[in-house]
């Protein structure tokens, strides 16, 4: 069976116009029809169309004489004239092109109101912090899931967690032939009926050219992302939450995700049912457009998710957010593979970084604010998923005539038979006297 050739178009989505099938790529929308059909000068014939889906970009890299006919970074359209001779790897995969598909979307979301308390654990955020670990990890000269040196990585972030008051455990993991592990660090919550919110990064980097012994630093890929589980779990051990907090790094995910396929599998199903949000970070720190941007990529099972990513964005940071529901190549997709509902997080225009998977991906490229602002974006989504803790008010015998989210008032008549005034806005102020006898 032949593929019947096309006409395609690539358009400003404000102008795309129907009669033609179409596939929407953020600002950018592809039409296409069949080759007897005019669609107008700028109209070209192409064999068939394809998606092609890459980390960084490792299919431009591995077949350079391919011209995509859309770039959109993390995406591409290419002709299937230029199919590939593998269709996919753990770095890019190649599909067919589906009509009336959304691949990227640019959301118009309004912010919300600032809720104080999200507002003030956001404002808790310490770059310095975040820093300081982000500088460590990328000080090591690998953090190959096979190395030595990616064990010292997680001895680093395991003491950290501890210091946190997370309980942590290692979960033995096989890579290839080889055993790594994943790291996991536990906060119950307070609640009487607990879901589970997890936070995950993966650890290792890798050289790919280079080979397992190669320097490879990982400072965005993933030094970012690990550091930021590091910040955002500092910041969740600052409050009481209803909800149990779960944090994750990975190993084994450069190669091909096998931490998180393995987490995934040995995961109970009323373990996997309890599971509110899985929050995934990857490469969350190069900025490589000019407004700071972020990719929310998910799947109609993590859909409110991704909204209330996006609706934290808007009101608590300056981020444009950008979204996608076609997960591929990271940690985040064998949580939807089993129907849990997972997000990634991850720079604008990854694509564009062209320095990871090698020895050049380094503190010298890493923008401190894009990532600041990332990791606000997620505290904030997090305190809405963990839900804080209500704390139990004492209640003191006597009239309450008001009472309110952060004010109890006392009333009571004395032995004087004066009334008292007793309030209550956090803790307990002395009785004062209203003068006057109410009673004789």
């Amino acid at each position: 069976m032949t593929t019947a050739p096309v006409r395609y178009l690539v358009v400003p989505t404000a102008d795309a116009a129907d009669g033609a099938q179409s596939a929407r790529f953020g600002d950018k929308t592809i039409l296409w029809v069949p080759a007897d059909q005019r669609l107008g000068r700028a109209s070209r014939t192409a064999p068939g169309l394809l998606l092609v889906t890459q980390v960084g970009r490792s299919f431009q890299d591995d077949y350079p004489d391919v011209t995509p006919l859309l770039d959109r970074g993390r995406h591409l359209v290419i002709s299937s004239a230029d199919k590939p001779r593998r269709r996919s790897n753990h770095c890019w995969r190649v599909e067919h092109l589906r009509a009336g598909t959304t691949i990227v979307d640019n959301p118009i979301v309004s912010a919300a109101r600032a809720d104080p308390a999200v507002a003030a654990l956001v404002g808790e955020l310490s770059p310095a912090s975040y820093q300081s670990d982000l500088t460590w990890l990328a000080s090591l000269p690998t953090r190959h899931s096979l190395s030595t040196t990616f064990t010292q990585a997680m001895d680093f972030a395991a003491d950290r967690m501890v210091a946190l008051g997370y309980t942590v455990s290692r979960m033995p993991i096989t890579v290839g032939a080889g055993h790594s592990a994943n790291l996991i660090g536990d906060r119950a919550g307070a609640g009487s009926t607990r879901g589970l919110v997890i936070v995950t990064a993966h650890l290792d980097s890798i050289n790919i050219a280079g080979g397992p012994a190669a320097a490879a630093p990982g400072a965005d890929d993933n030094g970012s992302g690990s550091a930021g589980v590091l910040e955002l779990g500092r910041l969740l051990s600052t409050r009481s939450w209803q909800h149990d907090v779960r944090l994750i790094l990975f190993g084994g995910e450069e190669e091909g995700l096998f931490g998180s396929k393995q987490y995934v599998a040995a995961l109970p199903p009323a373990e996997r049912s309890r599971v509110r949000a899985v929050l995934n970070m990857d490469m969350i720190a190069t900025r490589n457009t000019a407004m700071p941007t972020v990719l929310l990529e998910g799947a109609p099972v993590s859909s409110s998710q991704m909204t209330a990513l996006a609706t934290a964005a808007a009101t608590y940071t300056g981020l444009k957010v950008d979204t996608s529901l076609n997960p591929f190549a990271s940690d985040h997709v064998p949580f939807i593979n089993a129907g849990v509902p997972a997000v990634l997080t991850i720079e604008g225009a990854d694509s564009a970084n062209g320095h990871i998977h090698s020895a050049n991906d380094t503190l010298n490229f890493i923008d401190w604010s894009l990532a600041a602002e990332i990791l606000r974006m997620n505290i904030a989504a997090l305190a809405g998923w963990l839900e804080l803790a209500v704390a139990v008010r004492p209640r003191p015998a006597g009239s309450v005539v008001s009472w309110g989210p952060d004010r109890l008032d006392v009333f009571a008549v004395g032995m004087d038979s004066a009334l008292y005034h007793k309030a209550y806005d956090g803790s307990w102020h002395d009785y004062e006297s209203l003068g006057g006898v109410v009673l004789s």
